[in-house]
C-alpha cells in the first residue's frame, strides 16, 4: 500500500503540547481555584463586567417598566432602540420628566439618576448630609459633585468606560503583538519570503486601507455607532488587502517571478520594540493625546492599543523561538504543511499561555492610564462618565471628600482585581 499517495487525505498533525494542554486543563483550573484571592477577584470581575454591560439598567432617570393611564412603557429599552436606530422618539418623549410622572405601576433602576443629570438643588451634597429629595428612592447615596451629578451613577457608567477602554485597547494591543511577535519568532529574518509585486502591493493596500478606512472616516467613527463604524473601517482595510493579494496572485501566475524577497521580520519587529521601549510610555501617550483636537474614547483606545503591544510581542516571540524547532513542527513540515498553517494551527496556540498573564496585567495598567489621562484633562471628553474625569472634578472641591474617595477606590479595586487574576493565572500555568 502506498501511504504517500497524493490522492489520499493526509492525517492532521496533532502537536503533543496540544494534547498535554487538554489533559491539564482541569488541573490548571484546580491550581487557579486554590488561589482564593485570584478566584474571588475573577468573581468580582464578572460582577464588574455585569455592571458595565447593564449600566443603563442600574443607573438611569427613566424607569425600566412603568404604567401610566393604562398604557405600558419600557423607557430604557426605548432609549436603546432610539440610540441604535431601531425605534423613533418625538420631541415630547425627550422632554418628558419621568421622575415627576404619576404612575400606576413603576420599576425604577436601583440608582434613579443618569450620569449626565444635574440635580442643581443638591450640589456638593454629602452622602450623609441632608438632601432636598421627595423620597428615599431619589436619594444620592454617594453624594453629588459640583453641578449636582450623582456620584453613584458616575461610578456605574464609569465602570463601563473603564471596561470598554481596557478590553478594546488591550484587544488591539494583543492582535498587533501576536501578529508581529509570531512573524518575528517563527519566521526570523530568512523564512518569510514573498515576491516583489506582492510586497509592494500589500504596502500600498495597507496605506490605502488606513487612509480610506480610518482617516477619511474619522468623523463617522467618532459621531456614529462605535461598533458599526469600526466594522466598516476594518472591512475597508480588509477589502484593500484582499484586492492587493488577488492582483498579486494573478501577476505571479502570469509572469512567474523566480526571485523572492526575504523580509527581515525579526529585525524589523525588534527595532520597533526597542524604539517604543526607549521612550517612556506615559510621555508617548501624553504627546499623542495632546495632538487630538477633540478628545474621544475611540482615540484613547486606539492610542493605548498602538503603544502597548510590545510586551505581548516579546513574550510570543520568545515562545515561538523555542516552539519552531520542536519535533512536532518538523513533522508537520515533513508532511508538506505550509508554514502559515503550521504557525496558526500548531505553533501559536501552544505559545499563548504566558500571554494571558501579560494581558491581565496590561488591562490593569490600561485602566490606570485612561484615568490618568482623563485626570489631566486630555483623556475622555469632560462630559463623559469616567472615574478619571470625576477625580479631576474633585480638584476644585477638596472639601467634598466623597467626589475623590469613590472613584479612587473604584480604580484601586479594579487594578487590584486584574493584578490578582494575573498572578493566579501565572501560578496556574507553571509546570
Amino acid at each position: 500500500m502506498n501511504f504517500f499517495n497524493h490522492k489520499q487525505k493526509q492525517p492532521e498533525v496533532e502537536s503533543p503540547p496540544q494534547q498535554v494542554g487538554r489533559l491539564r486543563a482541569s488541573p490548571g483550573w484546580q491550581r487557579f481555584s486554590k488561589n482564593r484571592a485570584a478566584l474571588w477577584s475573577l468573581r468580582m470581575l464578572y460582577a464588574l463586567i455585569f455592571v458595565a454591560v447593564f449600566a443603563d439598567f442600574l443607573a438611569n432617570d427613566k424607569p425600566i417598566y412603568c404604567r401610566i393611564e393604562g398604557q405600558t412603557y419600557f423607557p430604557v429599552f426605548k432609549e436603546y432602540g432610539i440610540k441604535y436606530g431601531l425605534s423613533q422618539g418625538n420631541g415630547a418623549y425627550f422632554r418628558r420628566e419621568w421622575q415627576h410622572e404619576v404612575y400606576e405601576a413603576v420599576i425604577f433602576p436601583p440608582i434613579t439618576y443618569n450620569a449626565q443629570q444635574a440635580d442643581t438643588p443638591n450640589r456638593h451634597t454629602s452622602p450623609f448630609g441632608k438632601q432636598a429629595v421627595k423620597s428615599w428612592r431619589f436619594r444620592h447615596w454617594m453624594g453629588t459633585d459640583g453641578i449636582g451629578r450623582d456620584i453613584a451613577a458616575l461610578m456605574v457608567h464609569g465602570a463601563r468606560a473603564a471596561m470598554l477602554v481596557s478590553i478594546i485597547s488591550m484587544g488591539i494591543a494583543t492582535l498587533i503583538g501576536l501578529l508581529l511577535g509570531s512573524l518575528a519568532g517563527f519566521f526570523g529574518d530568512e523564512r518569510l519570503r514573498t515576491s516583489p509585486p506582492r510586497l509592494l502591493l500589500n504596502v500600498v493596500a495597507l496605506a490605502a486601507g488606513f487612509f480610506y478606512g480610518f482617516s477619511v472616516r474619522a468623523f463617522a467613527i467618532t459621531e456614529g455607532v462605535l461598533f458599526t463604524e469600526l466594522l466598516k473601517s476594518f472591512g475597508i482595510l480588509l477589502v484593500c488587502l484582499l484586492v492587493a493579494n488577488l492582483i498579486a496572485g494573478q501577476m505571479e501566475r502570469r509572469f512567474k517571478f523566480s526571485a523572492s524577497v526575504a523580509i527581515p521580520a525579526d529585525t524589523l519587529v525588534n527595532r520597533a520594540i526597542e524604539i517604543l521601549s526607549a521612550i517612556p510610555t506615559l510621555l508617548l501617550l501624553l504627546s499623542a493625546a495632546a495632538l487630538l483636537q477633540k478628545p474621544s474614547i475611540i482615540y484613547i483606545m486606539a492610542i493605548i492599543g498602538l503603544l502597548r503591544w510590545t510586551g505581548i510581542a516579546r513574550y510570543i516571540r520568545a515562545e515561538l523561538l523555542k516552539i519552531r524547532s520542536l519535533e512536532y513542527v518538523e513533522a508537520a513540515r515533513a508532511m508538506g504543511l505550509s508554514e502559515w498553517r503550521i504557525l496558526f494551527r500548531h505553533a501559536l496556540p501552544n505559545g499563548l499561555a504566558p500571554i494571558l498573564v501579560v494581558v491581565a496585567f496590561g488591562m490593569a495598567n490600561t485602566i490606570l492610564i485612561e484615568a490618568s489621562l482623563s485626570f489631566l484633562g486630555i483623556g475622555l471628553p469632560p462630559e463623559s462618565a469616567s472615574w478619571g474625569n470625576t477625580l479631576q472634578d474633585a480638584r476644585s472641591a477638596p472639601q467634598s471628600w466623597w467626589i475623590a474617595l469613590f472613584p479612587g477606590l473604584g480604580i484601586f479595586f479594579t487594578i487590584t482585581i486584574f493584578n490578582l487574576i494575573g498572578e493566579g493565572v501565572g501560578e496556574a500555568i507553571k509546570t
